[in-house]
């Protein structure tokens, strides 16, 4: 008992020792902004003693401090009811408002600031007590490490979209040093292994998060499909969906998910199972613990004005970058290029520096608690590749700052209360390439409409593609018939006719639109089509008249010869779901160059079949095992998730599933996600309309 008393006095006095030597350092700087800055006084117009002048300044420096301490986290909760992109805004302002009142209240009435100095002299201020109090807390958890019975912990980074191609090529380049050193590129032993995994058909983060996380993406068959039995749309970043999906993962599998056993979940679309979460999508709706649950990751993070100055002055130059890069790309005409104007700017700074930095805050937080395992996505890249390209120099750069944040977690590693294997992993790749509307002048939603004998807007009439499926004879109208729903996700299309409430066969579709599959499956900017057969069961159709059936792809892949090895296996797969379109339609893929022709407005894009998108990356420690035997590939999301869980039963032993009575969580339908509350996960599903 003498001994539990004697440790919570040494933190207690601790805890003093570090606030009287963050308040000495922070009465110094303000000291030294007196002495810089014009407009910034610390004495009366008379004059004061160095003493005054030095009291006035701890007095001031004092009460900045407390202000900071009890103020500031009401003002943070009051901001995000705001939305998040107005947030570097207001933190200047409002920091700048608390130093003010803070030499306000001096009961001595000396000293003075202009309100545009306030805000310099409060942004630096919060960083110097920041960085004094977080080199004390460094310095307080260095030497030995206590022993820990449960074993090393598992920290699990997804950088969101990075193919394997793109890492491997990165790191050659010099762009991720951190990696580079990992894969021992620096002389010495390597920490870590590098593997290819290949994703699904549905190459984007719903499909592939949720088999990695939960065990089972089935039923998934893109980022956004029609379901005839519901008549509901489903799309992975919106909250309903995320929720009603985790649902249906862990009802098949009856297991919590992957971080079920002490885990905790930050930044993603679905929970995994974690006791801990933030920023998760799917339980951004629920009723209860609403805004602590979906709100609490933003919360912390801003909680600390040094952060928020700090994102905030990294987020504005996040925007002017953006504008910078978009102006010189278009002065120097390159192309492919989309359009990058509008909100777009605020959009890339908050994936890029807010989404990074409270991620990235909260994974330390949970390594410094200790946790067993966390699972964190990191969205930049994705969002920048989808309208910088892949390959380009703005993702590149992109790259290099995600490399300095796998740096910083490496770093804090090494002073947390436990072990940590570092695993990095990505969702999907990104292929490049034009869009279909770029190249033809018309949209999938055209093309379909023209095939089915339907209006389409003079510009889709006036391009070849439109003009002939215009003058291909149409059906005989046999009564008022609902339009076929045309949903894209990236470069595959999904086409669903919504009175039909089954699946349509290939000759149920020519009898009512005989001109429609071959509208598609002969248009230059389409590979092939998948529908279901009344005689084979499933057909692909191509080009030229070309029809496989599906148990015959692996002797004759007919149109899916220039996918490579794995997309038969992939589309049979897709084929089996209750919820597959009428008709599924994949872009045109060209080997050489790795292009496809993105059905929405991105030039690098993923979602289907072609190129990059499909090649994924898992790098490892080599403490680990192997993820897969000598010569095998590791092939879907499902298998992932099983080489995952392995390595968290070879650190920590069997996991523990939680009780799946009824994991779905209480979702009010059809409710927003509000931008304060927390991004879409994946950048590039960030706004309405854009897809995984």
């Amino acid at each position: 008992m003498r001994s539990v008393g004697g440790v919570r006095w040494r933190r207690v006095a601790s805890q003093i020792g570090r606030s009287v030597t963050v308040w000495a350092v922070s009465t110094l700087t303000m000291l030294v902004l007196a002495g810089i800055l014009p407009d910034f006084r610390l004495q009366s117009p008379d004059g004061d003693s160095a003493t005054d002048i030095a009291m006035t300044a701890a007095i001031g420096a004092g009460a900045f401090g407390l202000l900071s301490a009890l103020v500031w986290p009401v003002l943070v909760r009051m901001l995000l009811l705001v939305p998040a992109l107005v947030l570097g805004l207001l933190v200047f302002f409002l920091n700048g408002g608390l130093l003010l009142l803070a030499i306000d209240v001096n009961p001595a009435g000396r000293g003075g600031v202009a309100p545009e100095t306030a805000v310099v002299v409060a942004a630096v201020m919060s960083a110097v007590a920041s960085a004094t109090g977080g080199a004390l807390a460094v310095r307080r958890r260095r030497g030995a490490r206590p022993p820990c019975p449960s074993g090393p912990g598992t920290v699990f980074l997804q950088l969101d979209g990075v193919g394997h191609d793109v890492l491997r090529d990165a790191v050659d380049a010099g762009t991720l040093p951190t990696v580079a050193r990992w894969l021992g590129r620096d002389g010495a032993s390597a920490t870590h292994r590098l593997d290819l995994w290949r994703t699904d058909w549905s190459s984007q983060t719903g499909a592939s998060q949720l088999g990695i996380l939960h065990g089972s993406n089935h039923d998934v068959p893109a980022f956004r499909w029609y379901e005839k039995d519901s008549g509901e749309v489903m799309v992975c970043n919106r909250p309903t969906s995320a929720a009603e999906l985790q649902y249906r993962a862990v009802r098949r599998t009856g297991d919590g998910g992957l971080l079920s056993l002490d885990g905790a979940s930050r930044g993603n679309l679905f929970g995994g199972g974690a006791d801990e979460q933030a920023l998760v999508l799917s339980i951004a709706t629920r009723r209860r613990s609403r805004e602590t649950r979906s709100r609490s990751g933003y919360f912390a993070y801003f909680s600390d004005p040094a952060n928020a100055v700090r994102t905030a002055m990294s987020f504005a130059a996040e925007v002017c970058r953006e504008i910078g890069q978009s102006t010189r790309a278009r002065v120097h005409k390159v192309r492919p290029r989309v359009s990058r104007g509008g909100l777009y700017p605020f959009v890339r700074a908050f994936a890029t520096v807010v989404e990074r930095d409270v991620v990235v805050a909260a994974v330390m937080g949970d390594m410094l608690a200790g946790r067993t395992a966390v699972y964190a996505d990191l969205v930049a890249y994705d969002e920048v590749a989808h309208h910088s390209g892949p390959g380009g120099r703005d993702a590149a750069k992109v790259l290099a700052r995600l490399d300095r944040s796998l740096a910083l977690v490496e770093k804090v590693a090494e002073h947390a209360p436990r072990p940590y294997r570092i695993v990095v992993l990505s969702d999907h790749g990104q292929s490049p390439g034009e869009t279909f509307r770029t190249r033809y002048g018309l949209t999938l939603g055209d093309l379909v409409r023209a095939g089915c004998g339907l209006p389409v807007p003079r510009r889709a009439q006036r391009t070849r593609s439109g003009a002939e499926a215009r003058n291909s004879p149409p059906a005989p109208p046999p009564g008022r018939r609902s339009e076929p729903i045309v949903l894209a996700s990236g470069n595959l299309g999904l086409v669903s006719f919504p009175d039909v409430p089954h699946r349509m066969t290939r000759e149920e579709i020519d009898a009512r639109h005989p001109a429609l599959l071959p509208t598609l499956a002969n248009h230059p900017g389409i590979g092939f089509l998948l529908v279901r057969s009344g005689e084979h069961g499933g057909v692909v159709l191509g080009a030229r008249g070309a029809e496989v059936p599906l148990d015959r792809l692996d002797e004759d892949p007919g149109p899916l010869a220039p996918f490579g090895p794995g997309a038969a296996d992939a589309v049979r797969r897709t084929h089996s779901f209750p919820h597959t379109a009428d008709i599924m339609v994949n872009s045109f893929h060209d080997p050489d160059d790795g292009e496809v022709l993105a059905f929405e407005e991105q030039i690098g894009s993923h979602g289907g079949l072609g190129g990059a998108q499909s090649r994924a990356f898992l790098l490892s420690p080599t403490v680990l095992s192997a993820p897969a035997a000598q010569g095998e590939e590791i092939v879907g999301a499902e298998q992932v998730h099983r080489v995952l869980r392995h390595w968290l039963r070879e650190s920590n032993g069997p996991q523990v599933p939680v009780d799946a009575a009824d994991p779905r969580p209480n979702v009010v339908e059809g409710a927003p996600f509000p931008v304060a509350d927390g991004f879409a996960p994946d950048g590039d599903e960030f706004a309405p309309g854009k897809s995984a």
